[in-house]
């Protein structure tokens, strides 16, 4: 799978180094979701820019995954009901989790154990579910990360 790419439907952001491929069906909130997370990393003073929005170019390099932008939209990001507006932007970056946004109507409350999910055939990511109602989804999203380094350290 090294050198190949993938063409895929998602939204991708790097915050501080890390890596998040935003990923749902058309409509979920993906955008307005890594918007929102964008924001708050800037009043945080945390880095962080935009990778790609709508369609995202995954590739494999010696057992890492990268994300990078098709030329056309690159820097541009469509938030529903407001336009396409331009944001900070890198032109590539590593992803290390997925983010599923999760509307009001799931069910469930607590996310499976050691969840995962398929980015492009045969490669899986971890899952970190945001509630699309989140009022700090980057806070929630790194404290989810914090939690699953921990469990994994101490189930070693």
């Amino acid at each position: 799978m090294t050198g190949e790419t993938h063409n895929i439907h998602a939204t991708a952001i790097s915050v501080d180094g890390l890596g998040l491929a935003f990923v749902g069906p058309s409509g979920s909130g993906k955008s307005s979701l890594a918007f929102d997370c964008l924001a708050e990393a800037r009043l945080a003073n945390i880095p962080a820019a935009l990778i790609s929005d709508d369609r995202v170019i995954i590739s494999l390099e010696n057992g890492q995954v990268f994300a990078s932008c098709p030329e056309p939209i690159r820097g541009l990001i469509e938030l529903r009901y407001s336009g396409i507006v331009s944001v900070d932007h890198v032109d590539r970056a590593e992803l290390s989790y997925i983010v599923l946004p999760v509307g009001a109507d799931e069910r469930h409350r607590l996310p499976p154990d050691d969840e995962q999910a398929e980015l492009i055939a045969g490669l899986s990511l971890p899952v970190v579910r945001v509630p699309m109602w989140s009022r700090f989804p980057l806070s929630l999203i790194l404290a989810r990360i914090r939690s699953l380094a921990a469990n994994r350290q101490f189930t070693r």
